[in-house]
Parts: C-alpha cells; sequence; structure tokens
C-alpha cells in the first residue's frame, strides 16, 4: 500500500507541506456536524493563533461528535508530534496495513514523518482532544528542539525526548491525571474570550509532558536506536516515492528531501534497495506505468509516460522495452 499524502500550502510560512489540511473535517465543522473547539495555525482549522501566543503549538483542542459522520482524514503527516487522548466513543486509527482500534482511555502518539489516518472510512461517535506540537523536525534522524517555554528539567526533558524518538509504540493508556489535564485544556481553549489561555495552557502542556514522561516509564518501553538513525529517514523516503513517480526529482532533489547529502543519500539508498536512486525511482515508475497500460486501454501511451515522470515518450519506450523485453504497445496487447 502507498498512500497519497495530501500537500498544502502554508501562506505564513510560504511553504508547501505534505501534511493534513483537515479538510473533510473543516467542510463537516462548516456544516454543523458536530462540536470543534480549537486554537490554530497555519490551515488547521480553529481560532487563530497570534505570533506570541503557544509558540510552537500548530493546533490544541478537541471534537466532539454525537452525530454519525460520513468522512475520516485521509492518509496524512503532521508538523510536529501529534498527542491526542481519547475520553469518550472509540476510532479506527490506520498505520499503513496497521489497524488500531482506539478505545476510552487511550493515548496516541504519531511522529512528524508517520503516514496515519483516522477513521475506516469514517470516524465514530467519539470525544477527542489533541495536541500538535512542533519540534523542529520531519525526519527521524534530525534533532529535536523543544519550545523555550516547555520548562521541563533538562534531564528529564532529555529522556522524553530520547522515549519519544526511540520508540513508536502508537497507543499508550492514559491515568487520571494524563486525563483530566486534557479536559482541562479543552475547558481552557472553550473559555479562550474570557480567561488569559496563553499562559494557562503553557503550564497545563508542561504538566502533561511530565505525566507523558511518567507514563512512558511505567510502560517499560524498549528503545530501539535504529529508529532514529539516517537509514530510516531513507527507508520511509523510499516507501512514499512510489506515489511520487511524477515530479522532477534528480539525486540532489531527493537528498535534500531528507536532509541529507547526496554521498550518504546515495550509500543508504542503494543499501536498502541495491539499487543507485535514479534506477531505483526509474524501476518504480516502469511498473507504475506497467499498471496503468494494463488498467488504461484507451489511455495514449505519451499520457502513461508523462503520468509516470518520464520526459520523453522515447526514452520511456526504449526504457520499458529494454525493462521488460517488450514495448509498451505490444505489452498493452498481451
Amino acid at each position: 500500500m502507498n498512500p497519497i499524502i495530501p500537500k498544502y500550502y502554508d501562506p505564513i510560512e510560504k511553504r508547501t507541506y505534505e501534511a493534513d489540511s483537515c479538510m473533510p473535517l473543516r467542510q463537516a465543522w462548516n456544516n454543523d456536524e458536530f462540536e470543534l473547539t480549537t486554537l490554530a495555525r497555519g490551515t488547521y482549522p480553529g481560532k487563530r493563533l497570534k505570533n506570541d501566543e503557544l509558540e510552537g503549538i500548530k493546533s490544541i483542542g478537541f471534537w466532539d461528535i454525537k452525530k454519525l459522520q460520513n468522512w475520516g482524514l485521509e492518509w496524512h503527516t503532521n508538523e510536529g508530534i501529534e498527542i491526542c487522548f481519547l475520553e469518550n466513543g472509540s476510532l479506527d486509527f490506520l498505520l499503513r496495513d496497521n489497524l488500531v482500534k482506539v478505545q476510552t482511555n487511550d493515548i496516541t502518539i504519531t511522529r512528524p514523518w508517520i503516514i496515519h489516518k483516522l477513521g475506516n472510512p469514517n470516524v465514530n461517535l467519539s470525544k477527542l482532544y489533541w495536541l500538535i506540537l512542533d519540534v523542529n523536525v520531519r525526519y527521524p534522524h534530525q534533532q529535536w528542539e523543544w519550545p523555550d517555554w516547555i520548562v521541563l528539567n533538562p534531564k528529564d526533558l532529555d529522556e522524553l525526548t530520547l522515549k519519544l524518538r526511540q520508540n513508536e509504540q502508537p497507543v499508550l493508556k492514559a491515568n487520571r491525571e494524563f486525563r483530566n489535564c486534557f479536559i482541562e485544556m479543552g475547558r481552557i481553549i472553550k473559555q479562550e474570550n474570557k480567561i488569559k489561555y496563553d499562559s494557562r495552557l503553557k503550564v497545563q502542556i508542561n504538566n502533561l509532558l511530565i505525566l507523558l514522561l511518567e507514563i512512558l516509564n511505567e510502560g517499560n518501553i524498549v528503545l530501539d536506536q535504529s529508529l532514529i538513525e539516517s537509514k530510516r529517514t531513507v527507508e520511509l523516503f523510499l516507501n512514499i516515492l512510489e506515489s511520487k513517480t511524477d515530479e522532477d526529482w534528480t539525486v540532489i532533489k531527493m537528498a535534500e528531501y531528507c536532509h541529507l547529502g547526496v554521498t550518504r543519500f546515495t550509500h543508504y539508498c542503494k543499501e536498502v534497495t541495491n539499487c543507485s536512486p535514479m534506477e531505483y525511482l526509474n524501476k518504480l515508475r516502469l511498473r507504475q506505468a506497467a499498471k496503468l497500460l494494463g488498467e488504461n486501454p484507451a489511455l495514449p501511451v505519451i499520457d502513461v509516460a508523462f503520468m509516470c515522470g518520464f520526459s520523453s515518450t522515447q526514452y520511456f519506450n526504449f526504457a520499458f522495452k529494454k525493462h521488460f523485453s517488450i514495448s509498451p504497445n505490444k505489452f498493452r496487447k498481451k
């Protein structure tokens, strides 16, 4: 399975991200299908946060769904670490081919590089709280940078960071203190017009992180150093490359996408795939082209070539025949 990740433009940072645009959620909210109470920036829905408020927070709030819905949040990544808490109901939480049934009092933790979706296909009746906090990383090998207002003891913060980076257990069980902390944050956000929510929420978020560290410690989490190595970043990129074959890739662009040097990126690509980056990309393009030719008999060969990222039909015909020992037109007639 190679889910296509939505892209959107952040007008504040003037950058295009592959992250959740929340469009189905936004549409249902606009139609008064459920209650949504959030503070947000970028293209996340909710009341706009000012530049000097909750620095690093992309979205914080909750939904309260009491009517059957006909939408779900499709495959996406987040612009930070996402911590969710389910107060009531249940939710289908998908991580590629892994379906997790999230139940009342469950915590989900999703790192910025983890592709996931909510709803299978639709979200269930539920009350879900969340916090998306940007720690200035998009890839596993990068060092986390917490906002200055996170004031945990440095040793505790280092331990929390280590346990969040070197473990990717998606679901934990909340205790009463953790539950009450998220519920209090929801109460504060709901009264944001009446109280000084910035300072109050910062206090609650610091408390939440301390409680999360204690839950991680009690859960005997197994750490895995390989989760934060550069090779893992390359593996994650290669996993999604098949959904991006139409883009104008070069080895330099691939390495930049992974925030790695060309030599290092190429080394790990060869180690993982036994191919150079461009060889592997061409194999993906040819496999996708063969699928399109078989499934769309009326689609012109030139369209198939361009849809799969080939810049000319001449090279596409040459590469296809070399790989499959048959021309595209004859392949289609088989």
